[in-house]
């Protein structure tokens, strides 16, 4: 670089630097009174919306351009960021960028995009003022069904987000692509045939709801790229309206409550039936994570073997599930935890009329998350069955 530019280069910076401090001191007695809520209103700005570090809160590739000379001060903004293109597009135009930092308190920038925070932040009020605010320690919500297909009179309706996008005729339900993991059309029929009454949903994709730090409702296709994957391949495990713990930043895990019992021999149930169902209770409950303060069942579309009994209501039930229960309950009572539902003191365990998997819930009272480990060692008469609890203790 010539001595000549360099001269010259110093020079305007001085210039826009003293301009700068001259509109900044004119701001004071000459900008036009906007607010957090006016801005939000006129320009649709969602509060509540999950955002990330570099997003602007007006979406993608938006900008506010206001009159010149009414907001004067705005300019300042562009010259501290040495913006000389910017400028000149100003002054050529009349029009300025808005300068977002005389509505907001924390968490955006001059050009309305969010900065400095980690993870999946969101956009709300402080006071009259905009801000994007950073997870807390930990953020959950429920599973919420966002397409469901609803039983109607004649077939199902196709319904995503509260709209119906399509009715589809009974005689058609067996022509429809949707699956996943854990249900296909075979399972939609069988639904469709046997368990749901007129009014009755099926889920085929979850959203979120209720979140725990107020933030909007996210639908199912934005869930990934908010809350990754995982939260998807959890959330379609569990009912639908399950706790999901969706973000948890520093933690350190300690191990909580434990419990443990033996397979014991009931050959008047068959052995042999009570020890898959046994397996199929361990399956449902282990990886469960119960946000704070939360209820949770186990896994959604486990399945458990009859055994004739008739002492039972029906004159059948899932024997072998007690064992397990008893681990399952002795771990929650020695955390701390109530009795959790369906299950009782007795040796038995497990009430009758309790789906073992998604029946039975367990309620945390901790202000942290817990994760349910279940597992075996052995196998047949005098297996061993575990159950530990970890704590998720914020650091």
């Amino acid at each position: 670089m010539s001595k000549s530019w360099r001269s010259k280069s110093i020079t305007i910076f001085f210039v826009l630097f003293s301009v700068c401090i001259l509109l900044f001191a004119f701001t004071f007695v000459n900008s036009t009174p906007y607010t957090g809520q006016s801005i939000a209103e006129t320009y649709d700005i969602t509060v509540g919306q999950s955002i990330f570090t570099g997003e602007s809160i007006l979406g993608e590739n938006q900008t506010i351009g206001v009159p010149f000379l009414s907001n004067i001060g705005f300019i300042g903004h562009q010259i501290m960021a040495f913006d000389l293109h910017g400028i000149l597009m100003s002054l050529s135009t009349g029009v300025v960028p808005f300068d977002f930092t005389t509505v907001s308190s924390e968490g955006i920038d001059s050009y309305g995009k969010a900065v400095g925070i980690d993870g999946p932040g969101y956009i709300t009020f402080e006071g009259d003022k905009l801000a994007v605010k950073g997870p807390d320690d930990y953020v959950w919500g429920y599973s919420a069904p966002s397409k469901v297909l609803t039983k109607t009179s004649s077939g199902v309706d196709l319904v995503e987000d509260g709209k119906v996008l399509k009715s589809i005729p009974a005689k058609e339900i067996k022509n429809l692509n949707f699956s996943s993991e854990y249900f296909n059309n075979d399972t939609i029929v069988s639904w469709y045939n046997y368990d749901a009454q007129v009014g009755d949903n099926f889920t085929i994709d979850k959203g979120m709801a209720g979140f725990s730090d107020g933030r909007k409702d996210i639908n199912a296709s934005d869930v990934p790229r908010i809350f990754g994957q995982d939260v998807v391949d959890y959330a379609s495990e569990y009912p639908t309206g399950s706790p999901i713990l969706l973000y948890s930043g520093n933690y350190t895990e300690q191990t909580g409550g434990q419990g443990s019992t033996t397979f014991d021999s009931h050959p008047e149930y068959g052995d042999a039936i009570r020890e898959v169902n046994a397996h199929q209770f361990v399956e449902a409950w282990n990886g469960t994570v119960i946000p704070p303060n939360s209820t949770s069942s186990g896994k959604d579309y486990v399945y458990f073997e009859s055994a004739n009994d008739a002492s039972a209501p029906g004159g059948s039930a899932a024997h072998g599930v007690c064992p397990p229960a008893r681990a399952l309950r002795d771990a929650a009572l020695a955390e701390g935890f109530e009795m959790p539902v369906g299950l009782t003191s007795d040796e038995s365990a497990l009430l009758f009329g309790y789906n073992p998997a998604s029946g039975v819930t367990v309620t945390n009272t901790h202000d942290y998350p817990v994760k349910i480990n279940m597992w075996t060692e052995g196998e047949g008469v005098g297996m061993g069955i575990y159950c530990s609890f970890t704590r998720y203790i914020p650091k």
